[in-house]
This record gives structure tokens, C-alpha cells and sequence, in this order.
């Protein structure tokens, strides 16, 4: 079975999704957890009296943890979302292609040739053939 380069690619960006947003959250997450724990009741001479056992404290912590990181998240697509998407179409020559032609056809700079050749590249964005673009 030969697979597409494009397919490869694909496969490569599934990849670093799967592992930006879970494992490697999973793993940070359980990391800051025993890093945090170690700190606050392996190394100090107050908390050796205390026998917290890891799981207790895993739990208290998540309990604290997700319900903080929900407000956070929450706040940051609210507020920070708008500006990210913003900036990214700023810098998109996607968009400022098809801006361009839109303009050009409105002011009548562009030719049939021009409109033609926009109207199939859209028409190949729409039906996500990556392999045409």
C-alpha cells in the first residue's frame, strides 16, 4: 500500500494534536503534581509529622486545580480567542488573496482570467482537496 505524501502530513499533524492537547498534558499535569508534592511534604521539617499520602494529595489538588484552569480557560477564550484569530488572518496569504481579487472584481482591475482561476480556487477550498491547492 504506497501512502500520499499529503496523507503523511496529515498523519503527522493528527500526531502533534493528539500529543499537544492530551498526552502531553497528561504527562505535565501528573509531572507538576509529584513535583509539588515532593517540594511541599518530602523537603520540609514542618509537613514530616503529617504522613500525606500521594493520592490524598493528588486528589485535593485536582479537586483545586481543574475548577481554576476552567475559569482560566474560559476567561482566555473570551478575551484572547478574538486576538489570536485576528492576528492569524492578518498574516494569512490565503485571505488576503481572495481580499485582493474581491477588490480587484470591484473595481474592475480584474480580468475574466483573474475571476476564473479565484472562482476554482475556492471551489477547491470548499471541497478540501488539499491535493489541488
Amino acid at each position: 500500500m504506497k501512502l500520499s505524501y499529503n496523507l503523511i502530513k496529515k498523519f503527522g499533524w493528527y500526531a502533534r494534536t493528539g500529543q499537544n492537547y492530551y498526552l502531553l498534558l497528561s504527562v505535565t499535569f501528573v509531572n507538576f503534581i509529584l513535583i509539588t508534592y515532593s517540594f511541599l511534604f518530602s523537603s520540609h521539617v514542618f509537613f514530616e509529622k503529617y504522613d500525606f499520602a500521594i493520592l490524598v494529595f493528588s486528589f485535593i489538588f485536582i479537586v483545586l486545580y481543574f475548577p481554576i484552569s476552567i475559569v482560566i480557560g474560559r476567561w482566555h477564550n473570551k478575551t484572547q480567542t478574538s486576538i489570536d484569530n485576528t492576528i492569524r488572518a492578518m498574516a494569512s496569504p490565503i485571505l488576503a488573496k481572495m481580499i485582493r481579487v474581491l477588490l480587484d472584481v470591484q473595481t474592475g482591475k480584474a480580468t475574466k482570467e483573474e475571476i476564473e482561476e479565484f472562482r476554482e480556487f475556492v471551489s477547491k477550498i470548499e471541497r478540501l482537496d488539499i491535493n489541488e491547492l
